[in-house]
């Protein structure tokens, strides 16, 4: 998370968003209506300026049109309190969400393409800076969308406009839908395979590899809490790194990042029973 405010200046330009009543849409993937917003916030001064992470740039841009599909993670207690790219504080129990390259602050409407909830979010942060995701989300959010447990999950994201002064977030649809039917293909370390059979609550999935030496090797650079795991998956051989376990998913999302930030950029938070 680009957790300190960008420098540099930048006009606020003030223009009225898409205004419409609350609604449910029609379908599936139907585009919500958002609530009206009378008074948008001006984007906040320099986030809107190119910055570079980890040697690559990021140049954020007004995109009505974005409508992106990809991965989001989610990010809690660690960031709690702690100043975003706006300068507004972090709580993860609010409908909010990180994104690089969108207007700050904005609205986006995610929906779960696993089961079809759908969430209004306020984007106040930049991130996540893995290239596999398109969108961090704050705790509240990822539960409304039933990604807590999961950790990672499938989403689309579209832009909705400006956000208000304050807020913004709010849930839309919280049925449950039956997805279509499509092949998920296997590809380690991004997509969890099948649950660890132990009853411990969460863990974190460094990596699955071909090779178990590989593998004891990462578990072993990763502690005393690491181990490997032979599993089958597509009728192959694999060997899991788990780092766990922990009773709660906070825990384990600070375990998670920071097996992220030992060069696992693609770590997963998962449910072990």
């Amino acid at each position: 998370m680009l957790a300190k405010m960008l420098k540099g200046a930048v006009v606020a330009a003030a223009f009225s968003t898409l205004a419409a009543c609350a609604s449910f849409g029609g379908g599936r993937d139907a585009p919500l209506r958002p609530p009206v917003v009378t008074d948008p916030a001006p984007i906040v001064s320099g986030t809107m300026r190119p910055y570079q992470i980890r040697g690559r740039w990021y140049r954020p841009a007004e995109q009505p049109h974005y409508d992106e599909v990809g991965q989001a993670s989610w990010y809690g207690s660690q960031h709690h309190g702690r100043p975003t790219s706006t300068g507004e504080r972090f709580d993860m129990n609010a409908l909010t969400a990180a994104h690089k390259t969108l207007p700050l602050p904005s609205l986006v409407e995610v929906t779960n393409r696993a089961n079809g909830r759908r969430v209004i979010l306020r984007v106040n942060d930049r991130g996540p800076f893995v290239d596999s995701r398109i969108i961090d989300l704050s705790r509240a959010a990822a539960e409304e969308l039933g990604l807590l447990s999961q950790g990672v999950g499938e989403v689309r994201v579209r832009y909705v406009g400006r956000a208000p002064r304050t807020g913004g977030g709010m849930a839309m649809q919280r049925a449950e839908t039956t997805p279509a039917a499509r092949p998920t293909p296997y590809s380690p370390p991004t997509t969890p395979i099948p649950a660890v059979s132990e009853a411990a609550t969460y863990w974190v999935q460094a990596g699955a590899f071909s090779d178990r030496r590989a593998a004891k090797r990462i578990a072993d650079r990763l502690g005393e809490r690491a181990s490997v795991q032979d599993i089958r998956s597509d009728g192959r051989s694999l060997f899991r790194v788990i780092v766990g376990p922990w009773p709660d998913a906070n825990a384990a999302e600070q375990a998670r990042q920071a097996v992220i930030a030992r060069g696992f950029g693609d770590a997963l938070l998962i449910s072990g029973g």
